[in-house]
């Protein structure tokens, strides 16, 4: 029984995370400022920090679910998110807001994706991709269903009833489950300090790759979140065809995971990420070309791409180097695409001010540099 409740668990996990972390702000940074006296620039700003709070906690944590196991570390996410928002729903004025926006990074920095993918590699080893490809698509749940269930809460309520709403949503339903249901890495698993000191993990060609690789992938991913509705108002669309289209995006990353889930599980990550790199391109290209009479291809591109990358981020380096110590690598080629992802939003910001065809070429330049980088990611076991 635990075993069948385990993917719907750290799904369930990952798609409450993201919820009230990632897509938070999006429905609910206006009414904070004005309950608070603060702006809403201000809390994005936050956001950033927390993004890089996140980066610099990531290495810790990927050696922490070494040590401890990725049961005990998805835990004490959950403890961490609840009261980042907890912080934000008790806040009187903006710089206690702000610094729940910030704490939001120790529960990103150690309970996202890379948790719950160190977890099934713990316990299933190799055979651990289309458990991540599971858990990956109920996380993107999070999206789709974060922001209409926050809009919910705050129509029912206010924004202090969202927060505290999702802080115990971490607290007694996540938690529990966690614990419940998630097992302890199995007997013999444990990795001591001496021997992770003594076997230390060197940068290797093949992980600059996959560093650059997911890096590029974040950047894009975050600055289209971003900036999307922009994007297309830009192109022609109104404010209300805008948001219908941007939500296409989401849509298209769940179904490019179900994709994975059934048709892509047994071929070679390596196909999955190729595929994923001219997704956004070609969207763009087309968007471009019919001078914005295909637009909608653009989020449907951009989502696609994101959905098929996300997966890869947990199944190419199992592939490549095996579940042994896969925590810290895989964390350690994660850091720096968390550090990009922080100013990433900033940068594309200026390009969009100039025009909105740089932006698209700028963004899938980036794709297109990411092919290169797949070159030569063999296995080495």
């Amino acid at each position: 029984m635990r075993n069948r409740l385990l993917v719907p668990t750290l799904g369930l996990g990952q798609m409450v995370a993201f919820a009230s972390s990632y897509y938070l702000l999006g429905v609910l940074a206006d009414p904070m400022a004005d309950g608070t006296g603060g702006q809403p620039a201000g809390l994005f700003a936050a956001l950033s920090a927390a993004f890089l709070l996140s980066a610099v906690l990531t290495p810790f944590a990927g050696r922490a679910i070494e040590k401890r196991g990725g049961r005990t570390v998805q835990a004490f996410a959950h403890i961490a998110f609840a009261v980042a928002l907890l912080v934000m729903c008790t806040a009187r004025g903006p710089f206690e807001l702000w610094l729940g926006v910030t704490l939001l990074g120790v529960g990103m920095g150690s309970g996202l994706y890379g948790t719950a993918f160190a977890i099934l590699v713990e316990l299933r080893g190799t055979e651990a991709r289309r458990g991540i490809t599971a858990v990956s698509l109920i996380g993107a749940l999070g999206g789709g269903l974060g922001w209409p269930i926050s809009r919910a809460l705050l129509e029912a309520g206010d924004w202090r009833l969202a927060c505290g709403s999702w802080a115990l949503a971490h607290l007694l339903l996540c938690l529990p489950l966690t614990l419940a249901l998630v097992p302890r890495r199995p007997k013999g698993g444990d990795v001591s300090a001496e021997t992770a000191k003594a076997d230390c993990i060197v940068w290797d060609r093949k992980m600059l790759q996959l560093a650059g690789l997911f890096s590029g992938a974040w950047v894009v991913s975050t600055a289209m979140g971003a900036h999307l509705p922009r994007i297309l108002a830009g192109l022609g669309m109104t404010t209300t065809d805008a948001a219908w289209a941007a939500g296409l995006m989401a849509m298209s990353a769940i179904v490019a995971r179900v994709f994975d889930l059934v048709v892509l599980h047994k071929s070679h990550p390596l196909t999955t990420v190729r595929l994923a790199c001219l997704l956004h391109p070609v969207g763009a290209l087309a968007t471009l070309a019919t001078a914005g009479k295909a637009v909608v291809l653009l989020p449907i591109g951009q989502g696609l791409g994101n959905g098929l990358l996300s997966v890869a981020s947990g199944v190419l380096p199992l592939q490549i180097y095996g579940p042994d110590r896969y925590a810290v690598r895989q964390a350690m080629v994660l850091t720096p695409a968390r550090y990009l992802q922080a100013v990433a939003p900033a940068v594309f910001a200026l390009a969009l001010d100039a025009s909105v065809a740089l932006a698209l070429v700028l963004s899938s330049a980036v794709c297109l540099a990411m092919l290169p980088l797949t070159l030569g990611l063999t296995s080495k076991r």
